[in-house]
């Protein structure tokens, strides 16, 4: 049973159980939406190398009818990431007892910007293990420097995060065309540099541009 949490830089989670310590290092970002939450119970999923995949989940403290905290570690890839997130998606959209239709999912994250946690809601996202898509936009994400837009008959390669947002904002911007941006996400990408595209798209705040729900991992 956990005993301690605590957060140093609020870059690091640290959990002491049992005399033996276990660390989360939080993924970063900027200017979170949402800093506050109540009525929450926590999950953690360390990076932990002695195990087969590099990835260890506990989930002894989470409550259904709750919103729920997901502490990712930064290090860990999609692909050793997604099938805990995944595992617990399903035992809360699953569950018969107890359940709370207004109880939220959030990625437990670090703001740099207010030294304090901020946090990304992902409760309706569904991640796909296959390609197709029917948007107007689709943007393919292997890293933060390696990013394809493809829109009908244009196609950009390897346009970094930065470009990308400077892109979006200038063709959506004063659009009144409804636009559909899809994820593929490359299963290698670091879960930091996930956090850091979701946290990117959020902010844009258009109203006429809508993410998927479902985010393709490949």
């Amino acid at each position: 049973m956990l005993k301690k949490i605590g957060f140093t830089g609020l870059i690091t989670l640290f959990l002491w159980s049992c005399n033996s310590e276990k660390v989360i290092q939080l993924p970063e970002i900027q200017h979170a939406k949402i800093t506050e939450i109540l009525d929450v119970s926590p999950a953690y999923i360390f990076y932990n190398e002695t195990q087969p995949d590099s990835v260890e989940l506990n989930r002894k403290n989470l409550i259904i009818s709750t919103n729920w905290l997901f502490n990712v570690d930064k290090r860990l890839t999609l692909e050793q990431a997604i099938p805990k997130i995944k595992f617990l998606q399903d035992k809360k959209r699953n569950a018969k007892m107890h359940k709370n239709e207004a109880a939220k999912n959030y990625y437990t994250c670090n703001d740099s910007s207010i030294k304090n946690l901020g946090f990304i809601e992902f409760t309706d996202v569904n991640y796909v293990e296959e390609i197709n898509s029917e948007n107007n936009y689709i943007i393919t994400i292997n890293s933060l420097n390696d990013i394809i837009v493809q829109h009908q008959d244009l196609k950009l390669s390897e346009v970094n995060i930065d470009n990308l947002i400077i892109q979006l904002e200038n063709n959506f911007s004063n659009s009144e065309e409804n636009i559909g941006l899809t994820l593929h996400l490359n299963k290698k990408l670091k879960f930091q540099d996930y956090i850091t595209v979701k946290n990117r798209l959020q902010n844009l705040n258009f109203e006429n541009v809508v993410i998927d729900n479902k985010e393709y991992i490949f």
